[in-house]
C-alpha cells in the first residue's frame, strides 16, 4: 500500500516537473515557500482547484516525504520492516487524508486504517509492556517535567499558607481595631500609598474593579530559584509545560500506574476506575493532548490540614478524530475545512472525591527529579532568595490585600 501511494505521487511529481520547465504554468505551480505556508491562515482554494498539494508543500517535497517512508518502513535487502516507522506513516497518511483528500490517492484510505491499527498497538507500547515496564519507563523520561511540576505545586501552597498566616496575624493584631478613627485613617493611608504607587508604576489607567483584580495576583509567584525569567518574583495564576508526546505518554503512565511501585504497595491509586477505563481506550494521544491539574485552596479548612489543599486532574486526547469521518454535516464541515476538533477533557477522578496535594506530593515524589537534583538557573542579579523568606515582600503582599481595604465595623 505504501509502494502504491508513493508511486501515484512519483507520477504527479513527474507532470509538476515538466508543467515547471514550462514558464506559462510557473505562475500556477509556485516553487515551496515555507515560511509562507506556516504563516497561512486560510485554504489556498485556488491550489486546491488546480488539482496542487495543499499548503504550497508541492509535489516534488510530497514524494519526497512519501518515498523516504517507503524505504524506512521495509529493508528489501534483509526482508525486515522497521515497526518504528509506523507511528510515521500513519501520520502521513492523516495529514493527506485531511489537506489532500482532493487528489484521490488510491489506496491512501485503505493505508491509513492498516496504519491505525498497527500504531494503536505500537505507540503505547514502545513505553512498556505492561504496567510496571511502563511506570519504570514512563519515570525515567518525564522526571524533569514531574520535578518541576511538584516544584511548582510546592511553591504554590508555601506561598498560600504564609499570606493565610500572615493574614491571621493581621487580624489578631490589637493595633488593627475594627472601630474609631484611628482605624478609618489607618486604611484610607493604606490605600493612599498603595494607589500612588500603582499610579507611579503603570502609565494606563485603571478601573478599581481592576486594580482588585491585581490584589488577587499578588497571591501567586514563581520560585525565583527554579523560574528561568528575568523577573522570578511576578505572580502567576496558571502554567503551561509544552512538551513532547512521549513526554505526555511518560506522565499520563506516571499518574496511571505510581501506586504499583514497591514503596507505595497498599496505597490506592490517584486516578479513579472509570478514569482507568478511559485511558485504556484511549490508544492515542494525538497533536494538541494535554493534561490539566488544578490546584485547589478551602480556607475554610485549618492551615494543617491537608485537605486544605487538593488536586483535580483532567486529560484530552487531542484531535483523536478520523479523517475518514463524514457521517454528519459537523465532520463534513471540518473536513471542508481542514480541520480537527480537539476532545474536550475528560476528569481523571470521581465527582466529589479529594485527592489531596499531599498525597499527590507522596504518589509522584518517587519518581520526580528531586529539588535539590534540579539545575536551578543563574539567580538574577539584585534578588535576595525565596520568596517565602522574604518577609518584607510578604508584609507588602497583606497590605495589598482586600480584606485591609474593605474591612468593616465587625473586623470581619
Amino acid at each position: 500500500l505504501t509502494k502504491m501511494v508513493t508511486e501515484q505521487v512519483r507520477l504527479l511529481a513527474i507532470d509538476e516537473d515538466e508543467e515547471l520547465a514550462d514558464t506559462s504554468s510557473y505562475n500556477v505551480c509556485l516553487p515551496y515557500d515555507q515560511a509562507k505556508a506556516l504563516g497561512k491562515t486560510n485554504i489556498d482554494v485556488d491550489r486546491i482547484a488546480a488539482g496542487l498539494p495543499c499548503g504550497s508543500e508541492g509535489f516534488l517535497l510530497m514524494f519526497a516525504r512519501w518515498r523516504k517512508l517507503e524505504r524506512d518502513l521495509y529493508n528489501e535487502r534483509k526482508e525486515r520492516f522497521d515497526i518504528t516507522q509506523i507511528p510515521d506513516v500513519y501520520d502521513s497518511c492523516k495529514y493527506d487524508l485531511l489537506h489532500n483528500a482532493h487528489l484521490n490517492l488510491k489506496g491512501l484510505d485503505e493505508l491509513f486504517k492498516v496504519a491505525q491499527l498497527l500504531a494503536d498497538g505500537v505507540i503505547p507500547n514502545e513505553y512498556g509492556i505492561n504496567p510496571r515496564q511502563k511506570l519504570k519507563i514512563g519515570s525515567k523520561i518525564a522526571r524533569r517535567l514531574l520535578g518541576k511540576i511538584l516544584i511548582d505545586l510546592r511553591n504554590t501552597r508555601e506561598e498560600a499558607i504564609n499570606v493565610a498566616e500572615l493574614k491571621n496575624n493581621q487580624d489578631n493584631d490589637p493595633a488593627i481595631s475594627s472601630t474609631g478613627k484611628d482605624d478609618t485613617d489607618s486604611h484610607s493611608k493604606c490605600n493612599g500609598k498603595f494607589e500612588g504607587t500603582r499610579r507611579a508604576s503603570f502609565t494606563s489607567d485603571k478601573s478599581l474593579d481592576q486594580d482588585d483584580d491585581d490584589d488577587e495576583e499578588t497571591k501567586y509567584r514563581l520560585d525565583p530559584k527554579y523560574a528561568n525569567v528575568r523577573t522570578p518574583d511576578r505572580h502567576v495564576r496558571t502554567r503551561l509545560y509544552f512538551t513532547s508526546e512521549s513526554h505526555i505518554h511518560s506522565l499520563m503512565n506516571v499518574l496511571r500506574y505510581c501506586n504499583l511501585d514497591e514503596s507505595l504497595q497498599g496505597e490506592p491509586g490517584i486516578v479513579c476506575n472509570n478514569g482507568l477505563e478511559r485511558l485504556c481506550r484511549t490508544k492515542e494521544l494525538d497533536y494538541m493532548s494535554y493534561i490539566v491539574l488544578r490546584l485547589f485552596e478551602d480556607t475554610e479548612v485549618a492551615l494543617e490540614d491537608p485537605k486544605r489543599f487538593r488536586i483535580e486532574m483532567t486529560f484530552s486526547r487531542g484531535a483523536d478524530l478520523s479523517p475518514l469521518e463524514s457521517n454528519d454535516s459537523e465532520a463534513a464541515s471540518l473536513h471542508q475545512e481542514h480541520t480537527l476538533p480537539i476532545m474536550g477533557p475528560e476528569r481523571l477522578q470521581e465527582i466529589g472525591s479529594c485527592l489531596t496535594l499531599e498525597m499527590m506530593e507522596k504518589m509522584i515524589r518517587p519518581f520526580a527529579m528531586p529539588a535539590e537534583d534540579f539545575p536551578p538557573p543563574s539567580v538574577p542579579q539584585g534578588f535576595s532568595g525565596y520568596f517565602s523568606k522574604s518577609a518584607a515582600v510578604l508584609e507588602r503582599l497583606v497590605n495589598l490585600w482586600p480584606f485591609l481595604k474593605h474591612g468593616n465595623a465587625n473586623g470581619k
